[in-house]
């Protein structure tokens, strides 16, 4: 497919109860690059595979949690575009300068009905993956360590107004509807799954009655065994797990779930599914949430923490 509009998730700023914990978690047993440090104190990022100065912000707070998630789109003409159109829509935004984050440019940003802060940018400074542009190496040996995830792939995001939250992101920002959760009345969506790519998700968002809050922040691996390993090393480290390893029945997904040491749980994840925007969205019933693994495939049950564990 043609990639226009909005491109990918570009980064997320997670709030941490203890930035030097934090930092030796995201670089020291995950193995993301710290690729530089701000002003006010806030750790930049990056995975071994992104070509971008960063996709993880750090900023030390005292409540966890995520501040706001990024999408880069394609050019300045688009990120104009797509401002009058949310402002069209109804949404107040706000220009951000350039340089505020990092090696980024001018940022929009915006708060969507769930009451979660998005901002959409243009630019930021390449700063590769370390194989090269010309004969490039198939991976480079100084970025593989830790659990190496290849990128941020996704974040599921817990909030109300889901149903006005996918009006917003298909009809104005282009993403299409991949797959869904019914409630248990079967009425509306209790978890909708949205990309803007061929992945299974780019943005994914839950039902909840509190605003804004963030459920998981995803790192993609890049096989089945990477994912294993990946929950060796948490084990070694001590860091506490959710679910996992195990495979979701939802996006086909094999998974682990843990949680970083101020309490925000992340994903390390093996995608397993690639749909175009021509394929009908796919949809599964509450009750196959559970006992159909639709969360757990392999043991066929809710996860308690899983459904009321946010940050």
């Amino acid at each position: 497919m043609a990639m226009t509009g909005v491109l990918r998730p570009g980064h997320v700023q997670l709030r941490v109860m203890n930035l030097d914990d934090a930092v030796r978690h995201y670089r020291d047993i995950m193995g993301l690059t710290e690729t530089g440090r701000d002003a006010e104190g806030r750790v930049y990022l990056k995975c071994r595979d992104e070509i971008d100065h960063h996709s993880v912000v750090l900023r030390e707070a005292d409540c966890a949690g995520l501040d706001f998630i990024g999408f880069k789109v394609l050019d300045e003409a688009t990120l104009d575009r797509l401002e009058a159109d949310l402002r069209a829509h109804g949404l107040e935004t706000t220009r951000l300068p350039a340089g505020e984050l990092l090696e980024t440019g001018e940022r929009v940003r915006f708060q969507v009905p769930s009451g979660h802060w998005f901002e959409l940018y243009a630019k930021k400074t390449a700063v590769g993956n370390g194989c090269g542009l010309v004969d490039p190496t198939p991976w480079a040996p100084e970025n593989k360590r830790g659990m190496a995830p290849l990128r941020l792939d996704h974040a599921l995001l817990y909030g109300p107004n889901i149903g006005a939250v996918q009006k917003l992101f298909t009809e104005v920002l282009g993403f299409t509807l991949v797959e869904r959760v019914l409630n248990p009345e079967g009425s509306a969506n209790l978890i909708i799954f949205l990309n803007c790519s061929i992945k299974s998700h780019d943005i994914a968002f839950a039902e909840y009655p509190e605003p804004g809050k963030l459920h998981h922040c995803s790192f993609l691996m890049e096989s089945w065994e990477d994912v294993l390993r990946a929950g060796d090393i948490m084990s070694m480290n001590k860091v506490p797990v959710d679910i996992g390893p195990t495979r979701h029945g939802v996006t086909r997904g094999r998974t682990i779930y843990a949680w970083d040491p101020s309490g925000n749980r992340f994903e390390t994840f093996k995608e397993d599914r690639q749909p175009y925007p021509d394929h009908a969205p796919l949809t599964w019933t509450f009750e196959a949430l559970g006992a159909g693994g639709g969360l757990d495939y392999v043991q066929r049950k809710l996860h308690e923490t899983f459904l009321t564990v946010v940050t």
